[in-house]
């Protein structure tokens, strides 16, 4: 049958007939380009190594492996709103400052006598360290220690180039100077519920700089002995801000998990990305029917709408997963929805 030449003249006049598009404009349920997989550990760091003999911080301003989805390959990224990556810096060297509108964090998953100055104020590095570098901000690293400093970078660039409003901009010179106390906004916070009252609010982000593993493990221990839980996620609980009581910036949730031996979740999807990283222990992760083994340090994603649960494979020792997800854009949104997938819940 020929085509109604009518067709074409729409292109021509920048138009298009919504009834050829309106399925896919509408569908009847999230369908993400993102899907589930895990990237390995142990296969990547020898790689990290590798390039950090090779390539010089000079030539690459940051030495990091981009973690990329198998469905979100141009542009790159993670999963559909957020990037994941693996960044190695070795003892001596120094990188370039800069700024970026992308929010970012720092997981540290390997090393110590490392720091990175955000705005003035030099935040320490220890395994299982949150490392907050919030939008617009000044951050460069230094390492004087004497391994190599490894952890997961993330940021929500995905999200700010789809809303076309990102910014990029170096420093004049390679390190921003020191005007701030060392981790001043980890020591000003410290005590959980009791928050300096001389201080104001300075824009949506948390104003704590640092959420140590050594506060993180205290939480997690002292509430694992008075609650069970929850049966989708097992103790979870969720990095803050002081100010507000919510997430610790305004497009990215951070939480961390415990799952005891043996555990077994039960099913849920919900319209937030996620992506995790095995802080310790042995499991799987389910989605959509695609079995995710993981072990320590292996990150992983799950894409919004996506049906997943956690096991633990391990009858012995608790698994912990730190994980960061879109779930603060969704609610502010109104686009979060969650639900159990188990029959008969």
């Amino acid at each position: 049958m020929t085509e109604d030449p009518a067709y074409k003249a729409l292109e021509n006049l920048g138009a298009a007939p919504l009834w050829r598009f309106y399925g896919n404009l509408f569908p009847a349920e999230p369908r993400s380009r993102a899907v589930p997989y895990r990237w390995s550990w142990k296969d990547l760091r020898p790689q990290l190594l590798h390039f950090s003999q090779t390539l010089s911080l000079d030539e690459a301003e940051r030495r990091v492996l981009m973690l990329v989805n198998p469905g979100l390959t141009d542009p790159p990224a993670t999963v559909t709103t957020l990037y994941a990556g693996l960044q190695i810096i070795l003892p001596g060297e120094t990188a370039q400052a800069h700024r970026h509108t992308s929010n970012a964090f720092r997981f540290i998953l390997e090393g110590t006598g490392a720091w990175t100055t955000v705005n003035g104020e030099r935040v320490f590095m220890e395994p299982g360290d949150l490392l907050l570098t919030p939008g617009w901000h000044w951050h460069d690293h230094t390492h004087q220690g004497s391994e190599p400093m490894i952890w997961l970078d993330a940021l929500d660039y995905p999200l700010v180039n789809a809303l076309e409003a990102g910014f990029y901009e170096k420093y004049p010179q390679r390190l921003q100077p020191v005007t701030r106390p060392d981790d001043a906004g980890s020591r000003q916070f410290l005590h959980g519920r009791l928050t300096p009252v001389w201080l104001a609010q300075d824009g949506p982000n948390s104003p704590v700089s640092r959420y140590t593993w050594q506060e993180t493990q205290r939480a997690l221990d002292a509430i694992a002995d008075s609650a069970e839980g929850s049966d989708v996620d097992g103790i979870v609980l969720e990095y803050t801000n002081p100010w507000t009581g919510g997430p610790v910036m305004p497009t990215i949730g951070c939480r961390v998990q415990r799952l005891r031996p043996g555990f077994d979740g039960a099913g849920h999807q919900h319209t937030a990305s996620t992506i995790f990283n095995v802080v310790r222990g042995e499991g799987a992760t389910i989605v959509d029917g695609v079995r995710l083994d993981w072990s320590q340090h292996d990150t992983f994603a799950v894409p919004g709408w996506s049906t997943y649960r956690h096991v633990n494979t391990s009858g012995a020792q608790d698994a912990v997963l730190f994980s960061y997800s879109d779930e603060p854009v969704m609610r502010s949104l109104g686009l979060y929805r969650g639900q159990s997938t188990d029959p008969g819940a």
